[in-house]
């Protein structure tokens, strides 16, 4: 069986090293396309990485993990699928045939505001963009930066450049962290950024980022016009689903897979940031680009190219900031009621409805973050245990006890 796999990011190197693991390539010939100039990495490792230059993080399977593996290897990005001959045209027009095609492109940077695309206008959503601005800031070359959204990476950059030595403003059309955290927890995460020098303008949309070729100001919703040696857009992603059009494959925001992974038709798979999957707390159908949702993803993918029945559980919400000085994690959808903690330089907040525990959100104190992650998958009734929930000692011992029946 010849395995294709569009893209080398967590997801699609899990499927490349589950088949291995549990096939040894007797039976399955796998074949992986990129256009990566780097070896496989771990995006979530970048900030360490150009922080400290550990590499054993961010190459988080070695740099010879694809030579280690046998996979061939196919450099170039994907142009065009055809199903019904079972060919995949990349931008060379090389054509690479399969029998059963994994699609793990992943994510690009997805910015709706004029401009993006001008000269100067950097993003942290790949090694290679993200290195080369960082190897500017270490040269000395820029002294000051304008990072237009507040999001989880945008946060990350900020900080990456902040500890760089550059003067880092900003930019967000709500307030921090909007779609992870709600906005008391996000002041928490502010007072952090301001701590570390970060100046935040927040509630303060981006209209443009203007220029000719070349970026030379921001213009804000007010008029107000920001400069700065270096532009930064970090305002989200959007699924790499181009390539698709024309091909049939079912696509939304995403493509859209079923709880087996498989696409439409059902020759293909798709895992990682590209894929709709539907969200195991709320049910809704959404992509959660997320790193543990990618690695999971790929081996149940694997899994059922090799024939075998793994339930897929869905994909869930889960943010962790460690470069911040103050630790935050958020996980699952903050909806019903709110049970809040707040002490001095600390804030828990579990979210509860019917009983189960739907999100949480912790910052300062991230103790319990394992249990209330394991009580809202396994969606343990927790209301005869409400009132120490919210208790960073609620541990092992209470996971237990509110996991057996009758107790």
């Amino acid at each position: 069986m010849r395995v294709l796999i569009l893209g080398s990011g967590p997801a699609g190197l899990t499927v490349a090293e589950r088949l291995y693991e549990l096939d040894r390539y007797d039976e399955v010939d796998a074949h992986i396309v990129s256009d990566e100039p780097d070896p496989p990495y771990s995006p979530p490792a970048m900030a360490d990485y150009f922080l400290t230059g550990r590499e054993t993080t961010l190459f988080w399977k070695g740099r010879d993990v694809l030579e280690r593996l046998g996979v061939t290897h196919h450099g170039g990005a994907c142009r065009s699928v055809d199903p019904a001959a079972k060919l995949v045209q990349l931008d060379d027009g090389t054509e690479l045939s399969y029998d059963r095609l994994v699609i793990a492109t992943g994510s690009r940077l997805h910015a709706e505001v004029p401009g993006v695309d001008l000269g100067g206008v950097y993003n942290f959503k790949s090694l290679r963009a993200a290195r080369r601005l960082v190897e500017r800031a270490r040269r000395g070359e820029v002294e000051s930066a304008i990072i237009v959204g507040a999001g989880f990476i945008g946060v990350e950059v900020a900080l990456v450049l902040r500890d760089l030595g550059l003067e880092v403003t900003m930019i967000s059309r709500r307030w921090v962290m909007p779609r992870g955290l709600d906005p008391e927890t996000g002041e928490v995460v502010l007072a952090a950024l301001q701590d570390r020098g970060v100046t935040v303008r927040m509630y303060m949309p981006a209209e443009e980022f203007e220029g000719d070729e070349h970026v030379d100001a921001v213009r804000l919703a007010s008029g107000e016009r920001l400069r700065s040696d270096v532009y930064v857009a970090a305002t989200g992603v959007k699924p790499n689903v181009e390539y698709l059009d024309g091909s049939g494959i079912d696509v939304d925001w995403g493509v859209r897979v079923d709880d087996d992974l498989a696409a439409n038709p059902p020759t293909i798979y798709a895992a990682g940031d590209v894929a709709e999957t539907r969200d195991r707390i709320t049910g809704e159908r959404y992509v959660h680009a997320m790193f543990p949702n990618a690695v999971n993803q790929g081996r149940v993918v694997a899994e059922h190219l090799l024939g075998y029945d793994t339930v897929y559980e869905g994909a869930e919400s889960m943010n962790s900031l460690r470069h911040l000085g103050v630790p935050v994690v958020a996980a699952g959808a903050p909806r019903g009621e709110e049970l809040r903690l707040q002490r001095s330089g600390t804030l828990r907040k579990v979210f509860i409805e019917d009983g189960r525990i739907t999100g949480f959100q912790l910052a300062g104190d991230i103790r319990g973050a394992g249990v209330y992650r394991r009580l809202m998958l396994q969606r343990v009734d927790v209301r005869e245990h409400s009132s120490r929930l919210l208790d960073p000692g609620f541990g092992a011992g209470a996971l237990a006890l509110a996991a057996t029946p009758g107790l």
